[in-house]
C-alpha cells in the first residue's frame, strides 16, 4: 500500500474519531446543531480515503477520483455551515451548492490534463482553499471573542492557503502521470502528511471551542438558582466581593418572605415555589441593570445595588415591600397576600463582605422582630466591628 496509502488509512480513522467526538459533544453543547454539522463534515471528508485507495486498485479510476474530490469538498462546505451555526453567520446554501457543483464540473474538465501541470493542480486545489477561506471569514466576521476563536481563524486561513501551496508543489514535485499513480508519488506522501496534521489541528480547535462553551455554561448553571432563574449563593458570593471593591457608595438589601412555612404547609411545595418565583421575578424586574439579584437561601433573597446610597436603597426597599404586599401570587388564591421583610445596609469603604452581610442580616432580623412586612436599616459598620471585637 505504501506510505501514502498508510496515511490515507490513518486520516480516515482520525476523521472517524472526530466524528464520534463531535456527536458526543453535541449531547451537552448549546450549539448541538453546529457540533452535528462538524461531525458530518469529518464523516463526509473521511470518505476520500477509501475512494483514493479505490482509484489505484479498482477501475474505473475516474469515478473514484471524482468521488474523492467531492467528499473532501463536501465536508469542507459542511464545515462552513457548522461554523455559521456556531457563530451566527449563516451560510447561503444555494451559493455552497453552486460552488460544489461548479467545482465538480471543473474537476471533470481538467481530469485528463497532465496532473503535474498548473492547469490541473490549481483548478483542483482552489475549491478547497475557497471553502476553507469562507469558513475563516465566517469565524472572523463573528468578532473572534476569545483567543481560541482567533486561533481558529488563523488555522483555517493557513489551511486554506496551504491548498494553493499544494498546487504549486504538485507541479514542482510531481503527482504522478495518472490518478492511479498518485499513491506512489512523493507528492502524495507530502499531501497526506499535511492533511493528517491539519485534520488534527482543525478538529481539536473546533472541539476546544465547543468544550469551552460547555464549561462556561456549566459554570453559569452552577451559579444559578433553578427555581427563580436568579443567582444562587455561590454566584452571588463570587461577584459580591469584586463589586464591593469598586469605588463609590454601594448598598446591600437582604429580604425574606414572611410566614413562608405556613404557605408551604397550607398550599404545598408547589404553592411555595410559586411564591418564590413571583418574588424573584419582581426583584429581577425592579432591580437596576447593574445590580446583583440572588436567592441565597430557602426564602431569602439578596440585592447588591452599586453606586446607591442608604436613602435611595431604603426607598427602593420600601417600594419592593409595598409591591409585594399588594400583589397576588399567580397560582395561589387571589385574596392571598404574601409579604416580605427587608434589611438595608450601606456598605462601608473597604468593608469585608462577611461584615456587610452580617449588618444587613441583623437589619433583616430587626424587621422580622418588628412584626414583619417592614424595612429596617443596618447599624453603621463601626458598631458591628465594635460588637465583633467585644465578643472576641
Amino acid at each position: 500500500m505504501g506510505g501514502a496509502g498508510f496515511l490515507l488509512t490513518v486520516n480516515f480513522l482520525i476523521a472517524q474519531c472526530f466524528c464520534v467526538f463531535f456527536l458526543a459533544v453535541s449531547a451537552r453543547s448549546r450549539n448541538r446543531i453546529a457540533a452535528r454539522w462538524f461531525a458530518a463534515c469529518f464523516a463526509t471528508a473521511s470518505l476520500s480515503a477509501p475512494f483514493e485507495l479505490l482509484v489505484a486498485y479498482v477501475p474505473p479510476p475516474k469515478l473514484w477520483a471524482i468521488l474523492a474530490f467531492a467528499s473532501v469538498l463536501g465536508g469542507m462546505l459542511m464545515l462552513r455551515i457548522g461554523l455559521g451555526h456556531l457563530y451566527g453567520v449563516k451560510a447561503s446554501r444555494p451559493l455552497l451548492a453552486a460552488i460544489f457543483i461548479g467545482s465538480i464540473l471543473v474537476d471533470l474538465a481538467v481530469y485528463d490534463t497532465p496532473r503535474s501541470s498548473l492547469w490541473h493542480a490549481l483548478p483542483y486545489q482552489t475549491p478547497f482553499a475557497v471553502a476553507l477561506g469562507m469558513s475563516a471569514w465566517a469565524a472572523w466576521r463573528a468578532g473572534m471573542q476569545s483567543v481560541v476563536d482567533r486561533a481558529l481563524v488563523v488555522l483555517l486561513t493557513v489551511t486554506s492557503a496551504h491548498f494553493i501551496v499544494k498546487a504549486f508543489a504538485a507541479v514542482l514535485v510531481g503527482s504522478g502521470t495518472t490518478a492511479s499513480d498518485y499513491l506512489t508519488s512523493q507528492f502524495a506522501l507530502f499531501s497526506q502528511s499535511m492533511t493528517a496534521v491539519l485534520i488534527v489541528c482543525v478538529g481539536l480547535m473546533l472541539l476546544c471551542v465547543l468544550v469551552l462553551e460547555i464549561v462556561a455554561d456549566e459554570k453559569v448553571n452552577a451559579e444559578m438558582d433553578a427555581l427563580t432563574g436568579l443567582l444562587n449563593r455561590r454566584g452571588f458570593d463570587n461577584r459580591f466581593q469584586a463589586l464591593m471593591a469598586k469605588r463609590g457608595v454601594h448598598s446591600l438589601i437582604l429580604c425574606d418572605l414572611d410566614h413562608f412555612k405556613a404557605v408551604n404547609d397550607t398550599y404545598g411545595h408547589s404553592g411555595g415555589d410559586a411564591a418564590l418565583r413571583a418574588f424573584g421575578e419582581m426583584l429581577a424586574a425592579a432591580a437596576p441593570k447593574d445590580a446583583l439579584v440572588a436567592r441565597i437561601g430557602g426564602e431569602e433573597f439578596a440585592l447588591f445595588l452599586p453606586h446607591t446610597g442608604r436613602d435611595a436603597a431604603m426607598l427602593f426597599a420600601q417600594a419592593l415591600r409595598a409591591t409585594r404586599a399588594l400583589s397576588p401570587v399567580p397560582g395561589l388564591p387571589p385574596h392571598l397576600r404574601i409579604t416580605a421583610s427587608f434589611g438595608v445596609a450601606e456598605l462601608g469603604e473597604r468593608e469585608l463582605p462577611r461584615f456587610a452581610m452580617r449588618r444587613a442580616d441583623d437589619a433583616l432580623y430587626a424587621a422580622k422582630s418588628a412584626g414583619r412586612d417592614c424595612v429596617r436599616e443596618a447599624e453603621p459598620p463601626s458598631v458591628v466591628l465594635e460588637i465583633v471585637r467585644t465578643s472576641n
